[in-house]
Order: structure tokens, then C-alpha cells, then sequence
């Protein structure tokens, strides 16, 4: 056998079976029972939720810094302590503080001996001045050197209190109780008090109390309360779920790229302490229940068949054009968008489903209320419990997209 006649017979069976192929499509979109998925419509409960990721925090998280530069001598505490509120948990080289201790020591007894001197001398000058054997300038001299004095002794006295002071800040200690959950120095290391505090340690004071930060889209804020209970799951306990309840909604929006979100805070009891800080939560909120309702799903209300498109495209283009005609007529020739958006608002309830009737499509416009993952409520009238609505196609027998394709055989 030639190699032409191979190609003719490999030609002609490939065309025996596209044929054999297209007349079974052909069969088979002419039976929309067997071409289409149906789901039969049944009551039941529904719940909407609204969820949105955060983060784990310690209700109040205190850092400790110091007031006071130096060298860290020596560490008393590490990660994951428990400490009580004035236990040490650092120490800085304090010998420059208390050399200044001790000179400001020295000062303040030099001060006191002056004023001790200018006090006999008041008096010797107020004996004196009785006798008139000195001035009353002489005397008002004396009274102005006992009130310097005076001024000097508390001048010291400051100084020896401030330089007390940073002595016993070069002694870290823990403001709070609570557990170490940070610790940003070393033995050796050398800390400078600035206008900016640096932090050395971070105390969680009770992890038992713990808070979840998280965002919320405007479109969502609305239907969130104080005091509204919230589940929430973490990775590290992926089979367990978790309770809390909405602590606060915050009132101080942010915006980014054009999307608004509002900081909710959400109080968890954490008695075991096995939620630690930084986990993150996945937050879910329930904003409505409703029960023994019509549901539809999901799936119902976003399938379209093909040829249903083709036909809303071309009806969309006709109404297209008679609006651009009816603006046209308008004064000033302006679209009417004020209407398109609250056609667009008033749609946002509602929803078109497909029915077989009589083995055609048949679409009914049904209203719907809240929503969940799987199912919609039915809010309106159009379907009745135990209707078939149509839910997608069923892919090894639909029809093939490139109907209109044309077979173009190659000779050799």
C-alpha cells in the first residue's frame, strides 16, 4: 500500500469519527436532561458570616527600657520568666553614678557648712545691730548670705537627689508581673538613653487575657457589634476551634488602595495558654441565621449556559443601543448613570436561576436574602420546595466549544 493511500484512509476514518462525534453532541444537546447537573431545592438553615484574618497580642504588653546609659553588667531573667512587679532583671555598670553620688555628697555637705556659717553670722549681726556697733546695711548683708546659703544647701540637696536617682535606675526592675516575652540585650552590651527609650525586655502581664487585632472592609463593619460572639482557628491547632467575643470597634478608618477598613478588637480567654502571642486567627463572625428556609446554591445562581449568553449579549447590545438613542434625545445628551447604579443596588438582592421546563431552560428571577458559602436564601416567590434548578453542565457530554471550527485536512 502506497503512502497516499494511508493518508487517504487515515483521512476518512478521522472524518468518520468527527461526524460520528458531532452527531452524538448533536443527540446529546437535544436531551438538556441528560446534559445539565440538577439540584432538587430543600429548606433548611442558613448562617452569614463575615471572616477576615489577625493577630494574637497579650492584652497589655509593657516595655521596659531604661532612663540611664551604660553597660549591662549583669541579666537576672530570660525568655518565657514569670517575674513580679519590682523584681530586678538587669543591672548596668553604675561606677560613674556613684562617683557622682559621692561628689554630689560633698557638695551638699559643703553647702551645709556655708549655711551653718552665714546663720551664726545673722545672728552675731542681729546682736550686734541691737548694740549699734554695725549698720543696718551690715545686717541686711548678712541676712542675704544665710538666705544664698539656704538656696545653695537645696541646690545640693537636688543634685544629690538626681544623682541617686539615675543610681538607681542603672538597676533595671519589672514594672508589672508577668512572663518575658522578649529580651533585646546581652551581658556586655552597651545601652544609650535617648530622646527614644531604647526597650530591653517585653512583659506580657497576663496571658490568660488575650486580644485578636484584626480588619474589617467598610461593606462588612456594619453588620459587626460589641459583644458579638466570634469563633476563630489558629495553625497550630488546626482540628480546634476557638471562642471570643467583639471587645471594641474601633472608629479610626484606614484606606488603601481605595479599599476602607475599620481595626476590630476581639477579647479571648486563653486559660490552657496554649494561644501565644503573634499567632495568627482566622476570624469568623456570625452576622445572621435564619432557619427552615428555601435554599438555593450557590452554583444555581452563577450558572449561565452558553447559548444563553449569546442571546443576553445580544439583547444587552440592543438595549445598549436604545439607550445611547433615548440619552441621545435627552437634553445635554447625558446618560442616566444615577439610574444605572441604583439599578445595580436594587440587583445586588436578586439573582436568576434555571429551570427545565418541557426539556427547555427556563430562567426565573428569584430575590434572595443571606448567604453562606454553599446556599442562598430564597427571599421572594418563583420557586417552590422540590424544584430542579439547574447547577452546571456535565462536561464529557456538553457540546464542543469549537462548534464552528471547520476540519481542514493537510495532503502530503
Amino acid at each position: 500500500m502506497t503512502r497516499s493511500k494511508q493518508i487517504m484512509l487515515i483521512s476518512a476514518a478521522c472524518l468518520v469519527a468527527l461526524g460520528g462525534y458531532y452527531a452524538y453532541a448533536k443527540r446529546d444537546a437535544a436531551n438538556p436532561e441528560q446534559r445539565y447537573k440538577t439540584h432538587e431545592l430543600t429548606r433548611g438553615d442558613v448562617t452569614q458570616t463575615v471572616s477576615a484574618n489577625g493577630t494574637l497580642n497579650p492584652v497589655t504588653l509593657v516595655s521596659v527600657g531604661t532612663q540611664v546609659s551604660g553597660t549591662v553588667k549583669k541579666l537576672h531573667v530570660d525568655f518565657n520568666d514569670q517575674v513580679k512587679a519590682g523584681q530586678v532583671l538587669a543591672e548596668l555598670d553604675d561606677a560613674i553614678y556613684s562617683a557622682q553620688v559621692r561628689q554630689s555628697d560633698a557638695g551638699m555637705a559643703s553647702a551645709q557648712a556655708s549655711l551653718q556659717l552665714a546663720r551664726a553670722n545673722e545672728t552675731r549681726m542681729k546682736s550686734l545691730f541691737k548694740e549699734e556697733y554695725v549698720s543696718r546695711q551690715e545686717l541686711d548683708q548678712a541676712v542675704q548670705a544665710r538666705e544664698a546659703a539656704e538656696a545653695q544647701a537645696r541646690l545640693a540637696r537636688a543634685q544629690n537627689d538626681r544623682d541617686r536617682a539615675n543610681l538607681g535606675y542603672s538597676v533595671i526592675r519589672s514594672p508589672v508581673s508577668g512572663v518575658v516575652v522578649d529580651r533585646s540585650i546581652d551581658v556586655g552590651q552597651t545601652v544609650a538613653a535617648s530622646f527614644q527609650t531604647p526597650t530591653l525586655f517585653k512583659i506580657a502581664q497576663d496571658l490568660t487575657q488575650m486580644q485578636i487585632y484584626t480588619t474589617f472592609a467598610e461593606a462588612d463593619i456594619g453588620a459587626i457589634r460589641v459583644d458579638q460572639p466570634v469563633r476563630f482557628n489558629v495553625d497550630a491547632f488546626p482540628n480546634r476551634s476557638f471562642r471570643g467575643k467583639v471587645k471594641q470597634i474601633r472608629l479610626n478608618p484606614t484606606t488603601q488602595q481605595n479599599v476602607v477598613t475599620y481595626n476590630v478588637v476581639i477579647a479571648v480567654e486563653n486559660p490552657e495558654q496554649i494561644l501565644l502571642p503573634g499567632m495568627t486567627a482566622y476570624v469568623s463572625i456570625v452576622v445572621a441565621q435564619k432557619k427552615a428556609v428555601l435554599l438555593v446554591p450557590n452554583t444555581a445562581l452563577r450558572f449561565k449556559p452558553a447559548e444563553t449568553d449569546k442571546v443576553e449579549k445580544t439583547g444587552e447590545k440592543a438595549d445598549a443601543e436604545a439607550a445611547k438613542s433615548a440619552n441621545g434625545s435627552r437634553p445635554g445628551g447625558q446618560a442616566g448613570a444615577g439610574g444605572e447604579k441604583r439599578e445595580k443596588r436594587r440587583d445586588a438582592g436578586s439573582g436568576t436561576v434555571y429551570l427545565l421546563d418541557s426539556k427547555q431552560l427556563k430562567p426565573v428571577k428569584i430575590s434572595t436574602g443571606i448567604t453562606d458559602s454553599r446556599f442562598t436564601e430564597v427571599a421572594g416567590d418563583g420557586l417552590n420546595e422540590g424544584d430542579r434548578v439547574i447547577v452546571g453542565e456535565n462536561l464529557p457530554n456538553a457540546a464542543p466549544a469549537a462548534s464552528s471550527s471547520t476540519f481542514r485536512m493537510r495532503l502530503f
